[in-house]
């Protein structure tokens, strides 16, 4: 086997890693099919760009992507490599789907094991009712679950050698500042990865892509995208300061296993009256948003799988905002504070992560 062919092979089973595998055949054969389709199907964005047959939408959308790709390179000092520089249209509105489970009295997600990625909280298809068929079957043994579709995953670089990840359809024609804050999330991934620490992971990447579409909107946004980048991510951090209150309102419900232990009957009880005050909540909360339904979705079907996906990419993230500024602003340096952060294990670097985070909200 050619050193290229080794590396491809490598990339796929870093996919299915990504993709939260495990030993099943079934599952094998889908995660790997899938990609293989999804990267038989992209071509480079200056075939794109240079074919008379491109829309004029998508190849406004193309040019704007390889500017973010490019700033991704010289100011955010993500890695410079073949991933964003092709685009397959696949013909959905998602790559993948995800499935998230937790107990029915608990906000601690079911993972799924892979050798090399170790474990993760979710478990990706290429195939929606395949997505579906696991959620229905981990309902029937009582847990929450939840399925979403996911416009973009990492290879993690792996798949550089083969082409690397591609933009696609399913994200490309975002607005202008969400299209970056997707492309920096993804690209962090590449910066680093730490088995079976999902929390960690996630976290690091959204903190990369909060401080990064930051600057970019500073520097290379119009003031009409600045505008509408503000006014949706005001909304997303109301929205999520929302959830956050419900879990950890539902944080000690489910902790209440000291006498008189309650029972099943009234654990649930009180998880219902929290998920409903929630609801109403956000009601009230949608009022202030003109019409706004970006979130109804997400909250017609939250449940503690739900939320326990949401505090993997929420509840560290502040701590490493605050370690970037402990770092003068500065990006490699950041990135390697990050890596030797990743050395300690996961309980001590998540406290630290919490402590940092507190004494930049002290001021």
């Amino acid at each position: 086997m050619s050193l290229r062919r080794l590396a491809y092979v490598t990339g796929l089973l870093l996919v299915l890693a990504q993709l939260a595998g495990c030993a099943d055949t079934r599952y094998y054969w889908q995660a790997v099919s899938g990609h293989l389709r999804v990267m038989r199907a992209a071509r480079p964005v200056d075939e794109w760009l240079a074919s008379a047959q491109t829309p004029v939408r998508l190849r406004q959308r193309l040019t704007l992507a390889r500017s973010i790709r490019r700033f991704s390179v010289t100011d955010l000092q993500l890695p410079d490599n073949a991933s964003y520089q092709s685009f397959a249209d696949l013909q959905r509105r998602h790559v993948v789907w995800n499935v998230v489970a937790a107990p029915e009295l608990s906000l601690t997600l079911k993972t799924w094991c892979f050798p090399v990625a170790g474990c993760v909280g979710y478990r990706g298809y290429f195939d929606e009712a395949e997505a579906q068929a696991l959620a229905a079957e981990l309902r029937a043994q009582g847990m929450d679950v939840s399925v979403y579709g996911v416009p973009a995953y990492s290879t993690l670089g792996w798949l550089n050698g083969a082409g690397g990840d591609p933009l696609l359809n399913t994200f490309v024609d975002y607005p202008d500042g969400e299209l970056a804050r997707l492309m920096f999330h993804e690209l962090a991934h590449q910066v680093l990865y730490v088995p079976d620490d999902t929390a960690f992971n996630e976290s690091f990447a959204t903190a990369v892509e909060r401080l990064g579409v930051a600057q970019w909107l500073a520097s290379q946004a119009t003031p009409q995208t600045r505008q509408s980048y503000q006014q949706l991510a005001q909304r997303r951090q109301a929205f999520r300061a929302l959830t956050r209150e419900v879990r950890l309102r539902l944080a000690p419900i489910y902790t209440s296993n000291t006498p008189p232990a309650l029972t099943r009957t009234a654990l649930l009880a009180m998880k219902n009256e929290v998920l409903q005050d929630f609801r109403v909540a956000y009601a009230e909360l949608k009022k202030q948003w003109h019409g706004y339904t970006g979130f109804d979705t997400w909250v017609a079907h939250a449940n503690n799988a739900a939320f326990g996906a949401q505090a993997s990419y929420d509840d560290l993230a502040p701590g490493f905002e605050a370690l970037f500024e402990r770092e003068g602003r500065d990006w490699q340096r950041f990135y390697d504070a990050v890596r030797q952060l990743a050395k300690l294990p996961v309980p001590q670097r998540a406290a630290q992560l919490q402590q940092w985070a507190k004494e930049q909200s002290l001021g």
